[in-house]
């Protein structure tokens, strides 16, 4: 049975996100913004009226889940009286403080994703290390996580880029994964993965440490500005197959854009480069392979502002991208991430996506000013 201070604690973080989320003004902004969606010639351009009512939706979310977390605690309130009265059962109390908690955890959540990306849909890009088809294998188990991730939130995910391990895993995988605050969610995924275990390729059973790299960058939008020197872009064509290696095309419809990148500040050079498999039509492969040059174009500028954000803001916690982040210890049963010491026994949980706990850990210590 809950006490009286769990159920206070409850009753007090809801109090605080009507504070902290603005509800009322929040009551009045999308009754104007759904007024707008009433006007003559609303849908005449397509385009605006589709940013229009995704606005509004966005708007309408807050409160929807605002009301749920305050409908959830006057429910748990009543329980309690209830209970003094023997109406309800000990367990259905405690079973009313756990959806109630659970629904607050998720809404003061979202609301640390403030950033100007956070909203957006994400590009997650997994890179097998040295060490052939041990680090191979671990490079598909976590692309096997996120999935199970975003399949347990309703993401959607989409593969548009998937290269085959030599003989198991995968070197390289690109999903799109879309959803709300999806990058937000995310974001804290960047870096090298280590994992440690005994191997099943390794003929002496012995332990073996591999790696693979995570790279997450925003989906961008056509309502995004990013701007993109064509003179800078040049395409080779490859054949492609999908994901377990079946049905090869017999025309090149795999495209590999590479782009002449040069550093605004520091004029140095770089290529990048973005291969596209996704459809079997080599021309929305281009288009495809465009969008994703885009997003992460648009991520470089933005990691800029969060460096120059960071050195604004003294005493605050330097975030290390692309640094060694996470180890998962398979024969010890422990998942330990390094730069919040969080970590966790569930080792089988965290590979069927269970992350939630990494990534509500990364938020409450480097959730940034909005920028």
């Amino acid at each position: 049975m809950i006490t009286i201070e769990q159920l206070k604690d409850i009753q007090e973080r809801t109090e605080s996100l009507h504070k902290y989320l603005d509800i009322e003004n929040k009551r009045i902004e999308v009754e104007e913004e759904e007024l707008r969606t009433q006007a003559p010639g609303f849908w005449d351009d397509a385009k605006a009226a589709e940013e229009q009512m995704k606005k509004v939706k966005d708007i309408r979310k807050w409160i929807d889940d605002y009301e749920a977390v305050k409908n959830a605690t006057e429910e748990l309130t009543l329980a309690v009286e209830f209970y003094k009265d023997e109406m309800v059962t000990e367990e259905e109390v405690d079973n009313d403080y756990n959806t109630a908690l659970d629904l607050i955890e998720k809404l003061e959540l979202r609301n640390m994703l403030r950033n100007e990306a956070d909203s957006m849909d994400c590009v997650l890009k997994i890179n097998s290390g040295a060490g052939g088809t041990e680090s191979q294998d671990w490079a598909q188990m976590l692309m096997r996580m996120y999935q199970r991730w975003a399949e347990a939130h309703n993401y959607k995910v989409r593969i548009s880029n998937y290269q085959e391990g030599d003989d198991a895993g995968i070197k390289t995988v690109t999903m799109e994964i879309e959803g709300d605050s999806a990058y937000g969610y995310l974001k804290g995924e960047n870096g090298v993965h280590r994992l440690v275990r005994v191997s099943p390729f390794n003929a002496q059973g012995k332990r073996m440490t591999s790696f693979a790299s995570v790279f997450v960058t925003p989906l961008v939008d056509d309502t995004i500005d990013v701007v993109i020197d064509k003179n800078k872009i040049s395409w080779d064509l490859f054949r492609s197959s999908g994901a377990g290696g079946q049905n090869v095309n017999k025309v090149e419809t795999g495209v590999r854009l590479r782009y002449q990148y040069v550093d605004p500040d520091t004029g140095e050079e770089e290529e990048i480069l973005i291969e596209n498999t996704e459809t079997r039509k080599q021309l929305e492969n281009r288009q495809n392979a465009l969008r994703l040059l885009r997003s992460q174009l648009y991520d470089r500028a933005l990691q800029k502002r969060m460096a120059e954000q960071q050195k604004i803001e003294a005493g605050k916690k330097k975030i290390e991208w692309g640094s060694q982040i996470r180890s998962y210890v398979f024969d010890d049963r422990r998942v330990k991430d390094h730069r919040t010491q969080y970590q966790t026994s569930d080792v089988g949980g965290v590979m069927d996506g269970k992350i939630d706990g990494f990534i509500k850990a990364y938020l409450m210590e480097f959730a940034a000013n909005p920028i």
